[in-house]
């Protein structure tokens, strides 16, 4: 299983337009971060975890040329508002599916009323199948994907868990049966907002307090803030076995 992070940054991205932040100054790629994304590719298949407003950057930069499905943390727009971009999957392999809570396809309907529309549909448009999932394993190709359940504030949101691997963002709280799904996880990829406490994120102490707690054999930071820090100061000071990730990164399974 291979593991490309499309994007590793938080809601503004980074830089963050019209910010004098020395972070937002830097000059190392790693310093420069997309809305948050995965690409996830084992055997001939290829899904993607969240859809935001880089969509399209990002295919590019990956040289992605197939994606079999696209499956929703939650409705938010730096997880949600490419989804026009999928327009030339769409082309060359017709409707894509998409995985998500009913709330969120709900979201995206309204949104995304077009693209939804199934009477005079607009001819440049591009169609989805849609897959409501809740907080039951499903199957994406020929593995089947834990939801882990947990709240962003107040806002429910999946993390999942695709055979060892598990990806958590956009995490506040979650539930002792929730964590029970992330045993013996060879890679697990968690929120890490900033160092000061935040409302609906995990800081860099409770995500770091949560990878020992879970015990992963590695863990993988994203969903990063430029009020962090630089990407290479920060990784000097943590865990030998906790990376700072970053976009284009790419880790194998």
């Amino acid at each position: 299983m291979k593991i490309t992070f499309l994007g590793t940054g938080t809601s503004q991205g980074i830089p963050i337009i019209g910010s004098n932040h020395p972070v937002c100054l830097s000059d190392n790629p790693k310093d420069k971060r997309l809305r948050v994304s995965v690409l996830v590719e084992w055997d001939n298949y290829s899904f993607v975890v969240d859809c935001g407003p880089d969509f399209r950057q990002q295919m590019l930069r990956s040289n992605c040329t197939k994606i079999d499905g696209i499956i929703f943390t939650h409705e938010h727009a730096d997880h949600t508002m490419g989804l026009d971009d999928i327009r030339p999957f769409f082309f060359k392999q017709g409707d894509i599916p998409i995985y998500a809570h009913k709330r969120v396809l709900k979201a995206l309907r309204n949104r995304f009323d077009y693209i939804f529309e199934t009477k005079n549909k607009y001819p440049g448009a591009p169609s989805v199948t849609q897959i409501e999932i809740d907080n039951q394993p499903f199957s994406v190709g020929n593995i089947q994907v834990i939801p882990v359940d947990g709240l962003h504030n107040k806002l429910q949101v999946f993390g999942f868990r695709f055979k060892d691997f598990a990806y958590l963002t956009d995490m506040k709280t979650i539930e002792d049966k929730e964590v029970d799904k992330l045993k013996n996880l060879d890679v697990l990829v968690v929120n890490a907002l900033r160092e000061e406490p935040h409302i609906s994120h995990f800081n860099l102490k409770e995500a770091l307090s949560f990878i020992n707690y879970v015990k992963p054999k590695r863990a993988y930071l994203t969903h990063i803030s430029h009020h962090l820090g630089f990407h290479d100061e920060v990784q000097q000071k943590l865990p030998k076995n906790v990376f700072l990730a970053y976009d284009n990164l790419q880790i194998t399974i």
